[in-house]
């Protein structure tokens, strides 16, 4: 009897263990944001009461009932990017670039039952109040559902104003890693964030490469401040502090003050967190100061920009990149070249993430319906999309339908940028931590 009961018992923990460990679909031990244990804060001591991010936040108002409207010509979906007065205008009209081609697409696939796609297009220039004035008016022009954007502020206004106006919204854009951590149940990413590229370059430099001293030069902006956040604190719990945090402003040209700064430090790397224009100016001023440590960077450097300006001085930088532009795999050779045939342009990551993040908006109008709130269900239901194989390569969502897709690692060589892997993010513990665990 005894031994029958124990039988049962050992049933019902495996039972428990699994379910435990597989939280929405996915493994109890990934940490949140895909953070390696050896990344995680405070991860030598007692753990913390609760985690947050875990678990999907549930919208439990109402509008499902709200029937499909009859007689429509069209089917109207936004867009919300940076097309005039930014300096991200090069990217937005990528990204429109990607959007507009999974639009065209859709439509020549019979649209939503025979009802054509519109793009509602409307341009963020980076101010506040703007966004929210922007997804006003996709309010009143009743689209479904709107893609945007890639600026920090932009995107989190918006997503407020999205909140306010219960509009679904995806993201194929904006990198910061508190987008999602709103907790608003109205949106999902489409695209890696800045915490994948922090602990991926952390983890190149320090692991890989053996750098101790790596200085920073960061973009004055929120993309700078946030994005660089996360590779701090692991450089931080690494041992490896920022020997220097130097800030520039974008449209700056000179950099001969910071760079004086920086290389005053002694560093043995530096590290560049940027757009592809200030990056390349910084890298070719630092060179011609005499400073030839090896040089990292954001993933706003993969760009033809970036290598058309540094020139030669851009051979041997590494950067993260959010996909693999060289990857053989049809559904991305086939992007490629219709994308190609259509603007007469390369893809780059926003047209390619743009792309994937509009026709998931696509397939879930086609499943859910002509209703908002249904809609809503289906991009932030996890098991819908999860895995969903884009040209950008499997997306994975985490509890805050954030993507957490692989990071690639992206090095200039012989004027091009080549791909590879990110290394395991894996912090390899010294013999006095090995006794003491």
């Amino acid at each position: 009897m005894k031994k029958r009961n124990y039988c049962v018992l050992a049933t019902l923990v495996l039972i428990v263990m699994f379910s435990v460990s597989n939280l929405n679909g996915q493994e109890k031990k990934l940490m949140y944001g895909k953070t390696p244990d050896e990344f995680f804060p405070y991860n030598n001591f007692q753990k913390a009461y609760k985690y947050h991010f875990l678990e999907p936040i549930q919208f439990y108002g109402a509008g499902r009932e709200k029937l499909s409207p009859k007689d429509l010509n069209e089917v109207k979906i936004g867009f919300l990017g940076p097309l005039e007065g930014s300096a991200l205008m090069s990217l937005g009209k990528q990204m429109l670039n990607g959007a507009t081609l999974a639009i065209e697409e859709a439509n020549r696939k019979n649209g939503y039952n025979s009802i054509p796609f519109k793009l509602m297009v409307h341009n963020d220039v980076g101010l506040w109040g703007a966004a929210a004035n922007e997804v006003v008016k996709m309010d009143d022009e009743k689209v479904w559902a709107f893609m945007g954007s890639i600026d920090d502020i932009v995107s989190h206004v918006a997503l407020r104003a999205t909140l306010k106006l219960e509009i679904p919204m995806v993201n194929t854009g904006d990198p910061d890693p508190t987008f999602t951590e709103t907790n608003i149940p109205w949106v999902n990413r489409v695209i890696s964030d800045d915490r994948q590229s922090g602990y991926a370059l952390a983890s190149y430099i320090f692991e890989k490469m053996k750098h101790k001293r790596v200085a920073v030069s960061r973009t004055n902006s929120r993309y700078g401040r946030v994005g660089i956040m996360e590779y701090s604190g692991v450089a931080v719990r690494l041992g490896h502090p920022m020997m220097i945090e130097e800030r520039f402003n974008e449209g700056e040209t000179d950099f001969k003050m910071q760079l004086e700064n920086i290389k005053k430090t002694s560093s043995d790397a530096i590290l560049i967190w940027g757009n592809a224009k200030e990056a390349a100016l910084i890298l070719k001023q630092l060179r011609k100061m005499g400073m030839k440590q090896p040089v990292y960077g954001s993933d706003r450097m993969v760009s033809a920009e970036f290598l058309k300006i540094a020139g030669k001085d851009a051979e041997g930088i590494v950067t993260t990149s959010p996909y693999n532009p060289n990857a053989d795999t049809p559904k991305l050779k086939a992007f490629q070249a219709n994308y190609y045939k259509r603007f007469g342009l390369e893809p780059d990551a926003f047209a390619a993430h743009a792309y994937d993040g509009m026709n998931i908006i696509v397939e879930a109008i086609k499943k859910a319906g002509l209703n908002r709130v249904l809609i809503r269900d289906v991009l932030t239901d996890l098991k819908t999309f999860q895995g969903y194989q884009g040209v950008t390569g499997k997306i994975i969502f985490d509890g805050s339908w954030n993507d957490i897709g692989d990071i690639w690692m992206a090095k200039v060589q012989n004027g091009q940028f080549k791909f590879s892997a990110s290394p395991p993010m894996t912090m390899k513990k010294t013999s006095a931590e090995k006794k003491e665990n």
